[in-house]
C-alpha cells in the first residue's frame, strides 16, 4: 500500500512542482514567485518524501540502469551540472538590504494563507 501511495504522491507532487515552477519561470515577477512559494515549497517536501520511498522500492532497478555506461555518464553529467549551478547560485549573493526586503515580503505573503 505504501508503494501505491508513494506513486500517487510522486505523480501529484511532480505535477504541482512542474506547473508552479513553469509558471514562475515564465512569469518572471518576484511578486508572483512569492505568491507561488508556499505551493512550491509544500509540494517540494511531498515530492522529496515520495521520491525517497520510490527510490527505496526501486533501488535494484536504478542500479541496473546505472550499469549502462551511457546512462551512468548522463547521470554524472547531470550531477556535475547540479553542483555547478548550486555553486553559482550560492556565490551570487544579493545585497543584504534587498535580501531582507525579499525575505520580509515572502514571510508576509506566507502568513496570509
Amino acid at each position: 500500500m505504501l508503494r501505491k501511495f508513494a506513486a500517487i504522491a510522486l505523480a501529484v507532487s511532480f505535477l504541482a512542482m512542474a506547473t508552479s515552477g513553469l509558471l514562475m519561470f515564465f512569469i518572471e515577477r518576484p511578486s508572483f514567485t512569492i505568491q507561488m512559494h508556499p505551493v512550491h515549497k509544500l509540494f517540494g517536501l511531498v515530492m522529496v518524501v515520495a521520491a525517497a520511498i520510490h527510490i527505496w522500492f526501486n533501488f535494484r532497478g536504478l542500479k541496473a540502469h546505472l550499469q549502462n555506461h551511457q546512462a551512468a555518464i548522463f547521470g554524472g553529467v547531470l550531477v556535475v551540472a547540479l553542483v555547478l549551478l548550486y555553486a553559482v547560485a550560492i556565490n551570487n549573493k544579493l545585497p543584504d538590504d534587498l535580501a531582507q526586503q525579499m525575505d520580509s515580503a515572502a514571510a508576509a505573503a506566507e502568513q496570509k494563507k
